[in-house]
C-alpha cells in the first residue's frame, strides 16, 4: 500500500477506510520505501504480522507518478492530515520524499503535512538537511527512542552507530528552524524511570515529548 490509513492497529487502504468511517476525514498515511537505517528491535516491520493485501511491505518502491496517481484516486475532503510514514524510513528515499511533499503542497495547499522519521538524515548524508523541509513540513515527529546514546544503539542497531543519538537530537533542534512543529516520541512500554530520563532530555533541549501506545500485533 501507498496511501493507507490506520485503524484499530490494522492498516488498510485509505479509500477503504473512508468508506468504513462513512466519509469522516482520516489521516493518510504515505509509504514510499522499504529501506530503513535501523533495525529496531521493537519495530513492527520484525513484530507484525499482516495479512498480505493489508501489507505495507513494498513489492515495488513507487516512483514519482505512481504517488502522483495514488494522490489524484483521493478525494481531498476525505483528508484530515498528510503523514509520511510507512514500513521504511522515509528519508531514505529523501529526493522523492522532497518531491511528493511539494506534490502535497501545491495539489492540496490547505492540508496539514507530518513527517515521521528517525532523525538520522543529516548523519545519513553527511549534510544538514532540515533546511530541505522549510516551506514543506507543517509537522516533524522524531522517534527519540532512549535517553542516551548506548540504550539507543541497543535499540535501534543502527549501523551509523553512537553517534546516531546525538545527530538525532542535533537533527532535531535545527528542524525548529525549519518547521513549525517539532516532536520527539517515545513508546510507553520502555518504562517508568527511562521515560522519566527522556522528559529530562527533552526539556534540557527545548523539545516537545509525546509518549505514545505501543502496538505490536
Amino acid at each position: 500500500m501507498i496511501l493507507y490509513a490506520a485503524e484499530k492497529g490494522k492498516f488498510i487502504e485509505f479509500a477503504d477506510a473512508v468508506q468504513a468511517n462513512r466519509g469522516k476525514k482520516c489521516n493518510i498515511y504515505v509509504n514510499i520505501t522499504n529501506k530503513c537505517n535501523c533495525s529496531c528491535t521493537f519495530c513492527l516491520r520484525n513484530l507484525k504480522k499482516m495479512q498480505e493485501d493489508h501489507s505495507l511491505w513494498l513489492k515495488q518502491e513507487p516512483d514519482i507518478q505512481t504517488i502522483r496517481s495514488a494522490f489524484a484516486a483521493i478525494n481531498k475532503d476525505a483528508v484530515n492530515e498528510v503523514v509520511f510514514c510507512g514500513f521504511g524510513e522515509p528519508t531514505m528515499r529523501l529526493e522523492t520524499l522532497l518531491y511528493s511533499l511539494r506534490y502535497v503542497r501545491s495539489i492540496w495547499p490547505e492540508k496539514k503535512t507530518r513527517l515521521n522519521t528517525n532523525g538520522l538524515a543529516s548523519l545519513y548524508y553527511k549534510k544538514d538537511t532540515a533546511p530541505l523541509f522549510k516551506g514543506l513540513l507543517d509537522v516533524v515527529s522524531i522517534s527519540l527512542n532512549a535517553s542516551n546514546a548506548k540504550a539507543y544503539l541497543e535499540l535501534t542497531k543502527a549501523p551509523l552507530g553512537l553517534q546516531a543519538y546525538g545527530a538525532m537530537l542535533d537533527f532535531a533542534k535545527e528542524c525548529k528552524l525549519y518547521v513549525p512543529e517539532v516532536v520527539m516520541t517515545i513508546v510507553d512500554s520502555i518504562g517508568a524511570e527511562e521515560i522519566q530520563a527522556c522528559k529530562k532530555v527533552c526539556s534540557e533541549k527545548n523539545l516537545k515529548l509525546r509518549i505514545r501506545p505501543y502496538e505490536a500485533n
